[in-house]
């Protein structure tokens, strides 16, 4: 009772943390989102050169070090990895694939509802059929294998990155690229999103929010509780969007994203079925980051990766829709998901 409380109060603050992102000058259903902002990230980094979603989101720095202070200050933190860490890059450089097709992580997909965009039910449809497909592997003996307990300066690496990277922003923003126009240019107040992303990260690695993990859990054990939180989210965004008048119900003429219900489908069905393999979704497998576990680690430079080349090489979808070279893409990163979870099943594995 006391976890679903958590995951409730979670839920309702994240929700309308992001509503006042928005209100502060964040893209509108865009007031948090894993998927965009590390592309926003990548492209800040020089890594793909799309002028429009380039800026180092401080949401990102600021979630990797709120679940970072949080396990070490609840004595959580702990170094470990070893699960198969390029399978991971590559599933987590897949999920970002079909996450840029649907232009939205499962958190925003809740956002966008919350907003709404009927496009994202339409996603919602399709996280749902990639993760019963996931879970049909599960219950075949899918495994990415057992981690191995590390050096604690292994895990702080990354969480030590962070620092770096946001002193450098703070310090030498010369070094970095800002977007002038498009989503890029839209954001809250530096200082405001890095609290925004420091107080989700610590909620989330408090409550293990994850709505891949929710939806698993409810079709696994029947289980939902970890769905509450996301339940609760939904509801306070909805109402913030209604106070604020952002809310906006139809399929077309909605920020930053595109009505193409089979591709919106597909790209969720991606995000959903990936996740599942790697064991939580994009927000999931940042957090855990946080914490010290290096598989999610590679997982995470995976989604930057992904990021990266669906903008280098045209894959990423726009408010116009799909692009040829994405849905080729989304297509391969299906066949390539199947192909992992074959190879993966069907073997017992040592706890």
């Amino acid at each position: 009772m006391k976890e679903k409380r958590n995951l409730i109060i979670a839920g309702a603050v994240i929700g309308m943390i992001a509503v006042v992102l928005v209100y502060l000058g964040n893209p509108k259903n865009m007031g948090f989102c894993t998927a965009c902002f590390i592309r926003d990230t990548a492209g800040g980094l020089g890594l793909h050169q799309a002028g429009i979603v380039q800026y180092i989101r401080p949401e990102i720095i600021g979630m990797i070090l709120g679940a970072f202070l949080a396990a070490f200050g609840f004595k959580e933190f702990q170094s470990k990895g070893g699960s198969s860490p390029f399978t991971r890059f590559v599933l987590g450089f897949l999920v970002m694939i079909g996450a840029l097709m649907f232009l939205g992580c499962p958190l925003r997909m809740i956002l966008r509802l919350a907003g709404g965009d009927l496009n994202a039910l339409v996603g919602l449809i399709g996280f749902v059929v990639g993760i019963s497909v996931g879970i049909f592997f599960l219950k075949r003996g899918f495994s990415l294998k057992r981690t191995y307990i590390q050096p604690k300066a292994e895990g702080l690496i990354f969480p030590i990155i962070q620092v770096i990277l946001l002193l450098l922003v703070i310090l030498f923003p010369v070094l970095f690229l800002f977007s002038t126009q498009g989503p890029g240019s839209m954001h809250a107040p530096f200082l405001y999103s890095l609290l925004g992303g420091l107080a989700v990260g610590v909620l989330a690695q408090r409550t293990r929010f994850c709505m891949a993990g929710g939806i698993r859990d409810l079709f696994l054990f029947k289980n939902m509780t970890l769905l509450t939180g996301f339940l609760a989210l939904l509801v306070a965004a909805l109402i913030g969007n209604l106070i604020f008048g952002y809310f906006s119900f139809g399929f077309t003429e909605q920020p930053i994203a595109h009505s193409d219900g089979l591709w919106n489908f597909l790209g969720m069905m991606v995000v959903g079925f990936g996740s599942v393999l790697l064991g939580g979704c994009p927000l999931r497998q940042t957090i855990l980051a946080g914490e010290g576990n290096t598989d999610s680690v590679m997982t995470f430079l995976g989604f930057l990766a992904g990021a990266a080349s669906a903008h280098n090489f045209k894959l990423a979808s726009s408010a116009e829709g799909p692009t040829a070279n994405g849905q080729i893409a989304v297509v391969a990163a299906l066949i390539i998901l199947f192909a992992i979870a074959l190879i993966y099943s069907g073997k017992k594995v040592k706890s």
